[in-house]
Order: C-alpha cells, then structure tokens, then sequence
C-alpha cells in the first residue's frame, strides 16, 4: 500500500523512457532511502551503546554508508538526466554505472572495517546485554529493509536502473545481515551464548559477497555486455514484419545507459528490386523499431541473388559444409564469382564465442572442405564471431 502511493506520487510515472520520469524516480529512491537509513543508523547506534554489541554497532555504520550511497544515487540520476551535449553526444545516462560501482566499493569497504572489528571483539573481554528494546529495534530495522529493497526493486525493473538494482540488492543482504545479528543477540540473551563478534564476521562477509556481485554486474555494463536476449527477439520480430527484408545479420547493440540503445545489422534483400523501394522500406523499419522499443537503428543493405539456381545450391552446400563442422556455425552474404582457372565462394561464417577453433583453422578446414566439391573453388570467407 505505501510503495503503491509513493510510486503513484510520479507524475506520467508510466512514460519511464523520459529523462525528467526517470530522474524523478531516481530522486524518489534516494531521499527515501536515504531517510529511512539515517533513521535507522541512529537507533542502532543507540542499540549498539545499549548492548554493548560490535555487530550491532557495526550493523548501523553500514546504515550510514548505505545513506551515503543513496546520496550518490541521487547526485548519478541528477547528472545522467542531463541531454547530450558536444563532448557526449550520447548523453550521460551511463553515469549510473560509475555511481553504482562507487557504492559497490563503499559496501566493500564498510565490510572490510566490520570484519577487523569483529575480529579485535574476539580477542576483548567486554561483554554484551540485550534488553527488549535492542532486540525490537533489530526487529523493526529488518522489516523496513526488507521494504526498501521491495521498494528499490519496482522501482529498479520500472526504468531499468543499475543504481537502483544495486540499491535493492545491498537493502536485501543488510536485512539477511541484521536478522544474524538478531539471532545471535536472542541466544545471547536466553542461553548466554556469546557469538557477538562471530556474527559480526559472519555479516561483514555477507555485506562483502553483496559488494563484490554489484561491482560484477557494473563491471560487465561499463565494458559492454551482450544485449539482453528480450530486446534482440523483438528486434527480430518487428524486422519479420517487413516482406522486403529476406534475413538480418550482424546485429549489434550498444547501450549508453537505460533508455538509450543504439542497434545496427545488415538486412538481406532481393538484389534485382528497385533501390528506392526497397530504400523507402528500411526507412519504415528503422522507424518502427525506435517507435515501439526506442532504439535508434542503421540498417545495411545486403543484396543477394534469390533466382540462381546455381548460386543458391552453391550457397546450401557451403551453408551444409560448416554446419558439418560445428552445428552452431552458419553463414551469410553468400557470393560466387565464376572464373577461367578458378572461382571464388565468398561468405561470412557466424561462429558463436564458445567455439574454441581459432579463425585461421577455421578458414582452412572450410576451404578444404569446399575444395572436395570443387578442386577450382577458392573459397574468401570472413569470421563473424557473436
């Protein structure tokens, strides 16, 4: 009910392709957290004192970094909302990604000085009480953790957010994290058992695996990851709509942040129709595609021979020829220049990453193999790893 009216409080909240939408969610995001986890930094720290506790005295440090983190979100959606301009012609939405690494290696290290100071509570001779009030303190800071990364999290899968997801993600490892330290202050209380700075460790090293895989997943944005597997299949299916486009290769998707995804590939078509036509019709698909997903897309022309009954056998054996090889591998841009002495089969062969053959090897074994068709065909063939 609450995140319900909160998200509701976005005006054209649906329209989240839209910097000034995406900003204001951004911004929803950061002051509610960063309220909630002042809030809660400040009684844990008095539960801390209260006790006596290194874990639950720990527990609200990162509280506090989380704060700190959520003032970074803040200041990322403030500046990736900003338009391109002449030294980013692409905009600045991909400042996410750096202000989502700069909160991973603060979680990072809030976990590193938990796990020294749980290590030194080890070796100490102080000890640990926990009254009611503790103990629904901790209570009460789980439930509203648990909120916050439900909150971050709808807000995260709305506009696809980096920044965000890592937000949610450190919420739900910072309610695991105090539940521990619940636990170990109920067995504290009704058995004795004193495991105070085990706990703590055991938090540290929660809070640094939830470190580590938000850097992981930044990491993989800010180099360039593979396109999400939803955006190419309807990329795919829009480009099906048109009857002039015979098949599509090469396709290529950059992302410079959510919202912003700039895709090319090379579209076959019948060789012999008119250019113009044909031109006219690509137009139309370019802007389908940015109409119905938001991608800016350059579309090639490849045309190819469809009436050859020759050059379309050559083109099933070669195509049979390298599928022989691998199954995965397919080819496109299939050409036969005829000769005297010789004649050449140019194509390009796709070879998926996680086929371990090398191109020169290869290019040897496809033109072997062609040569046992033909001792006069020579073949000219281009490795299209994807």
């Amino acid at each position: 009910m609450i995140t319900k009216f909160l998200l509701g409080r976005i005006k054209d909240g649906e329209n989240v392709k839209d910097a000034k939408v995406r900003r204001a969610y951004g911004t929803l995001s950061s002051v509610i957290g960063i309220s909630v986890n002042i809030f809660l930094s400040a009684i844990k720290f008095f539960a801390g004192i209260l006790s006596g506790s290194i874990a639950i005295t720990a527990d609200a440090a990162n509280n506090l970094s989380d704060a700190g983190s959520q003032v970074v979100s803040l200041i990322s959606f403030r500046m990736s909302a900003k338009p391109a301009d002449r030294d980013h012609p692409f905009g600045h939405a991909r400042i996410e990604y750096v202000a989502a690494m700069i909160v991973s290696f603060i979680i990072l290290l809030v976990g590193a000085e938990l796990f020294g100071g749980s290590v030194d509570k080890i070796f100490s001779e102080s000890k640990e009480f926990y009254s009611n009030l503790v103990l629904a303190i901790l209570a009460l800071s789980v439930v509203f953790k648990l909120w916050l990364a439900y909150f971050n999290h709808r807000i995260a899968k709305k506009i696809d957010s980096t920044v965000i997801k890592a937000t949610s993600t450190d919420s739900l490892s910072d309610a695991g994290a105090t539940f521990a330290v619940l636990v170990s202050a109920i067995l504290g209380r009704v058995w004795g058992i004193k495991i105070d700075a085990y706990m703590g460790i055991a938090v540290a090293i929660l809070i640094f695996v939830a470190g580590i895989r938000i850097l992981n997943e930044t990491k993989n944005s800010i180099l360039g990851a593979a396109p999400d597997k939803e955006t190419v299949e309807k990329i795919v299916e829009i480009t099906k709509e048109f009857p002039d486009v015979l098949g599509i290769h090469d396709l290529i998707v950059h992302s410079y942040g959510a919202g912003n995804l700039i895709a090319s590939f090379h579209a076959e078509v019948d060789g012999k129709k008119d250019v113009y036509i044909i031109h006219d019709s690509i137009d139309n698909l370019e802007k389908m595609l940015y109409n119905e997903l938001g991608v800016r897309t350059t579309v090639h022309m490849d045309p190819i021979v469809t009436d050859d009954e020759r050059v379309n056998e050559l083109c099933s054996r070669a195509r049979e020829t390298v599928k022989s090889i691998d199954a995965r591998l397919d080819i496109h841009d299939f050409r036969f220049v005829e000769g005297v002495t010789h004649s050449n089969l140019i194509f390009d062969v796709t070879v998926p990453f996680e086929c371990r053959i090398s191109d020169r090897d290869l290019m040897l074994v496809i033109d072997k193999k062609i040569k046992e068709i033909d001792e006069s065909f020579v073949t000219v063939v281009t490795v299209d790893r994807q």
